[in-house]
């Protein structure tokens, strides 16, 4: 079912609403995640020569913000959440936007790569094709973008407060290959579980500009 303009801005509203609401809980809660094996999936396939413009899209209170600044890279966040955005700034002295995920306003071409970890799945599936669209205007002819998501059974709406769309590898890969990329690698998280143990799907892509 197709969501209006209302029902669009409710999702955005609800769900960075809870953010905000529990934005230390949250900090306390991952600021120790391991996920450099997502962020060496990112920096692998970059090409050319560092430090790379990345951008962090939903970079909450900035945990791999600093990662990628410490790494040498020039990193900029963007979250939606204004208390994240805050957080982010003073956690890891970067520059970060506060952008609604379905009000974006990118440079062109501006960035190597973006990494989107645990972020894109607040997109409702209608707008993904159009969020996935300025996303990859944003990037540099070449550049990649690393997704990691919640795997599922294609089933979207609210969980709580929170709005989210949970696709299976097959539907998430049309989409993003439908908004002008090729596939380069995907994987399962946590690594060495048994599949129904594994949650998250990672996937990496390059803009496509052939």
């Amino acid at each position: 079912m197709a969501l209006d303009p209302e029902s669009l801005a409710e999702v955005s509203r609800r769900t960075l609403a809870h953010y905000g609401r529990r934005a230390e809980d949250f900090w306390l809660g991952t600021r120790d995640h391991d996920v450099g094996q997502n962020i060496q999936a990112l920096l692998r396939h970059l090409t050319g020569q560092p430090p790379f413009a990345i951008l962090d899209f939903g970079c909450g209170p900035g945990r791999d913000l600093k990662t990628f600044a410490e790494l040498g890279h020039r990193p900029v966040g963007l979250d939606g959440t204004e208390a994240f955005a805050a957080m982010a700034r003073a956690h890891s002295g970067c520059e970060v936007w506060c952008q609604d995920f379905l009000a974006l306003d990118l440079p062109c071409a501006c960035f190597d790569g973006i990494f989107a970890n645990a972020s894109l799945f607040h997109v409702p599936g209608q707008e993904l094709p159009r969020v996935l669209a300025e996303l990859r205007a944003a990037l540099k002819p070449g550049g990649v973008l690393f997704c990691s998501n919640p795997r599922g059974d294609n089933r979207e709406g609210w969980q709580g407060e929170r709005f989210g769309a949970y696709f299976d590898h097959e539907t998430w890969s049309r989409m993003v290959i439908a908004a002008g990329f090729e596939a380069l690698e995907h994987y399962y998280r946590p690594t060495g579980l048994p599949r129904d143990q594994q949650p998250w799907l990672a996937t990496v892509w390059r803009r496509a500009d052939g």
